[in-house]
């Protein structure tokens, strides 16, 4: 079962006491897929809105996709309004495989990328015309 199909957990009932399960489901429409477009040899791709375990997988297959086309990927992170340790590992799996590079984040997405010391590992640009250069 995958991470974003049903996944069962266990809630105490509170008539006998045992535990019972029940099933919890990840809404996983809020994750809309971003824009994308190639840009000086390089793939560029606009990611906004919130990105958490729910709504990483557009997300995750057009980095995917990316990288094992293009030499250069570029995600444009300034329209991301939240990320969390599953958008780091996506970055981070990435730049592994590929040039990864970041434009402009967001306030929030610096403040996760000083707080986890990311921002020492990966490229990031101030423009997109930087990161395809």
């Amino acid at each position: 079962m995958f991470w974003n199909e049903a996944a069962a957990s266990t809630r105490t009932s509170s008539a006998s006491g045992t535990l019972a399960p029940e099933l919890i489901t990840v809404d996983a429409s809020y994750g809309s897929a971003p824009r994308q477009y190639e840009y000086r040899g390089a793939w560029v791709i606009d990611a906004s809105g919130e990105y958490d375990l729910g709504s990483i997988a557009p997300l995750q297959e057009a980095l995917q996709a990316a990288a094992r086309k293009y030499p250069k990927v570029v995600l444009d992170a300034s329209a991301v309004t939240f990320a969390d340790s599953a958008f780091l590992n996506l970055l981070i799996l990435t730049h592994q495989t590929a040039s990864l590079r970041i434009v402009a984040p967001s306030q929030q997405v610096r403040r996760l990328f000083g707080i986890s010391g990311v921002d020492s590992v990966l490229e990031i640009r101030q423009t997109i015309e930087e990161a395809t250069a």
